[in-house]
């Protein structure tokens, strides 16, 4: 063991020479690479005080991600946090448990979660998201018309917001006329995820009335939707019991919308920054062909992913990780953007390379909590970036980079806006 010193919040971590960037700051959200590239080099596994006040043990070597993300003794069930009285309730959803929306698969672990996943699998099939693809262009192309004749937009709040909300709204059977309902709780969300919990509880809390409302429905009324394929999947005589149901579809909303908005936000960000890259695959789209779009998805993925670190995990009993002794009921968080930075598995990984083949990066997870709605994050953000090179071709920043301000928060990675400039068309 090396020796141990102490970060600006009075943690322990092993002894580097030269100091270490500050982590959470307003600065570090803008560029958390760099920091974390001396995590990586410096104290791999390292522990800190969070924003929150919760300690917690940060993981940023891809080999040790890889390897924590599968691990079994790490737990996603908070009741396995060992937690002082000042962090209790800082490590989940805020709002979830008084909702009653904590059976969930971001929450349990087998057997209950091999159950549950089972069960809306059944539901939720790569067939569904396929035929979902028109509907994802059609919405795709109405949020572009209502801004294209301006010749200016902010793709964060008229483009990569509404197209994900209102695309899970669909696919769960959510009605039309309350969906804009279901986009001003997924708003309050957004904009208050890296700030004072109240106002998510309290979107949490309407958001769950409406859901025990519209299962109640589908059960009386059911139709071809994700909802009522919840809850008639059946495994061996089990079904979802109503909780586990509102419970799924609130995760679908919260985990599924966030993800998809940062991932176009982010992806086109990058695109505008590196000109030659975004000019590949505009030529690549003109020829028809579709294979540097789906390679592209995924290096964007990589280089600037929507998720920045893995949701909670808990020590079960003492393990180590990189080295490092990690106690029974520690926290654990995985720093994906670190990982998939790592140079010991990625070369050049600072470089944004649209055709990069070899690219198994962990952006939605890996293990048997890897990403269930990776397909329709994938078809959105395949879907919305090629239309938007294609309709808007001289698609421009509005705004020098460093005057873009990032959403504070600790586990999602997104823009507040995104100001771009085009030809009115």
């Amino acid at each position: 063991m090396t020796g141990t010193t102490t970060d600006g919040g009075g943690c322990p971590h092993s002894a580097a020479e030269g100091p270490q960037p500050p982590l959470f700051t307003w600065e570090f959200a803008s560029d958390p690479y760099p920091a974390y590239a001396w995590l990586r080099e410096h104290a791999p596994v390292h522990r800190t005080r969070l924003p929150s006040g919760v300690e917690a043990w940060l993981v940023t070597r891809y080999a040790d991600a890889r390897q924590a993300l599968a691990d079994q003794r790490l737990s996603k069930n908070p009741e396995h946090h060992d937690e002082p009285s000042h962090a209790k309730g800082k490590t989940g959803i805020p709002g979830e448990r008084k909702a009653e929306l904590m059976t969930h698969l971001l929450n349990i672990d087998p057997p209950d979660h091999t159950r549950l996943r089972r069960l809306v699998s059944k539901a939720f099939t790569p067939r569904r998201v396929a035929q979902f693809a028109p509907r994802v262009q059609e919405l795709t192309d109405q949020l572009i018309d209502r801004f294209v004749a301006k010749g200016e937009a902010d793709l964060i709040h008229e483009f990569a917001f509404p197209l994900p909300i209102y695309a899970i709204c669909d696919l769960l059977g959510v009605p039309r006329e309350d969906q804009d309902d279901f986009r001003d709780w997924a708003g309050m969300m957004i904009r208050h995820g890296g700030g004072p919990r109240g106002g998510v509880a309290r979107s949490v809390k309407k958001m769950r009335g409406y859901l025990a409302e519209l299962i109640h429905r589908k059960r009386l009324e059911p139709g071809d939707d994700l909802i009522s394929g919840l809850i008639k999947a059946s495994d061996h005589g089990e079904h979802l019991t109503e909780n586990e149901a509102a419970a799924m579809a609130f995760i679908l909303l919260f985990a599924g919308f966030e993800t998809t908005v940062n991932l176009i936000g982010n992806g086109t960000y990058q695109l505008l920054r590196n000109p030659g890259e975004r000019e590949r695959l505009q030529r690549s789209l003109a020829a028809g062909e579709t294979g540097l779009l789906e390679t592209g998805v995924e290096e964007l993925l990589r280089h600037d992913g929507p998720v920045e670190l893995a949701t909670w995990r808990f020590a079960t009993e003492p393990l180590t990780i990189g080295g490092q002794e990690i106690a029974s009921g520690d926290p654990v968080l995985v720093v994906l953007a670190a990982a998939d930075r790592d140079p010991e598995r990625f070369a050049d990984p600072d470089t944004l390379d649209l055709s990069r083949r070899d690219n198994q990066h962990l952006g939605y997870g890996h293990g048997i909590h890897y990403c269930l709605g990776a397909p329709l994050a994938r078809l959105e953000g395949q879907t919305a970036i090629a239309t938007l090179l294609r309709r808007l071709p001289d698609l421009r920043l509005a705004a020098e980079p460093d005057d873009l301000r990032w959403r504070g928060g600790l586990i999602m990675r997104g823009l507040r806006t995104l100001p771009v400039e085009f030809t009115a068309r």
